[in-house]
């Protein structure tokens, strides 16, 4: 059991939240969200917004702060091989009332259909929210390139 080791990230004037599914090794390990150098979250957000790619975790937070972003994952604690979300097993949700019960929080989205899968399954009944669900940035999702990832996701901005 391996148990979700990165703080969200939010303030009193997020508007929206991002949630992935769980973090990657390379996440854990580096201990922030979407550290693997081939996911393309950091770089289609930035896109999105029209800024320059965020590199170190100060700027990460100060972009999503800046951007009224909330964001963090669905998964408090699960079995996990790898970074393979297909072998995630014994799932335990993070409290979204975390973030929901201090924030302004008007639209919740989901990176990809893992995601999505234990958003529904385990906290859009506490929610009540129906979260939107994106293509996932991952690099397992080839059939998206950047370009278009980052036309789907621009949805994100039109909600703050």
């Amino acid at each position: 059991m391996i148990v979700h080791p990165i703080e969200p990230v939010f303030d009193r004037n997020s508007e929206i939240l991002i949630l992935g599914s769980f973090p990657s090794v390379k996440s854990r390990e580096e201990g922030f969200f979407y550290g693997h150098k081939q996911n393309r979250f950091w770089k289609v957000v930035a896109a999105v917004f029209d800024e320059e790619v965020p590199k170190t975790i100060p700027e990460k937070k100060e972009f999503l702060i800046r951007n009224h972003i909330a964001l963090w994952d669905v998964i408090h604690s699960c079995d996990i091989s790898g970074s393979s979300d297909s072998s995630i097993k014994n799932v335990k949700a993070n409290d979204l009332s975390t973030i929901l019960d201090h924030t302004g929080i008007r639209k919740i989205f989901v990176n990809g259909r893992i995601a999505e899968k234990y958003y529904i399954k385990y906290s859009e009944k506490n929610t009540k929210i129906k979260a939107v669900c994106l293509p996932s940035t991952s690099p397992a999702n080839a059939a998206f390139s950047a370009d278009r990832l980052t036309d789907a996701w621009k949805i994100i901005k039109c909600d703050i």
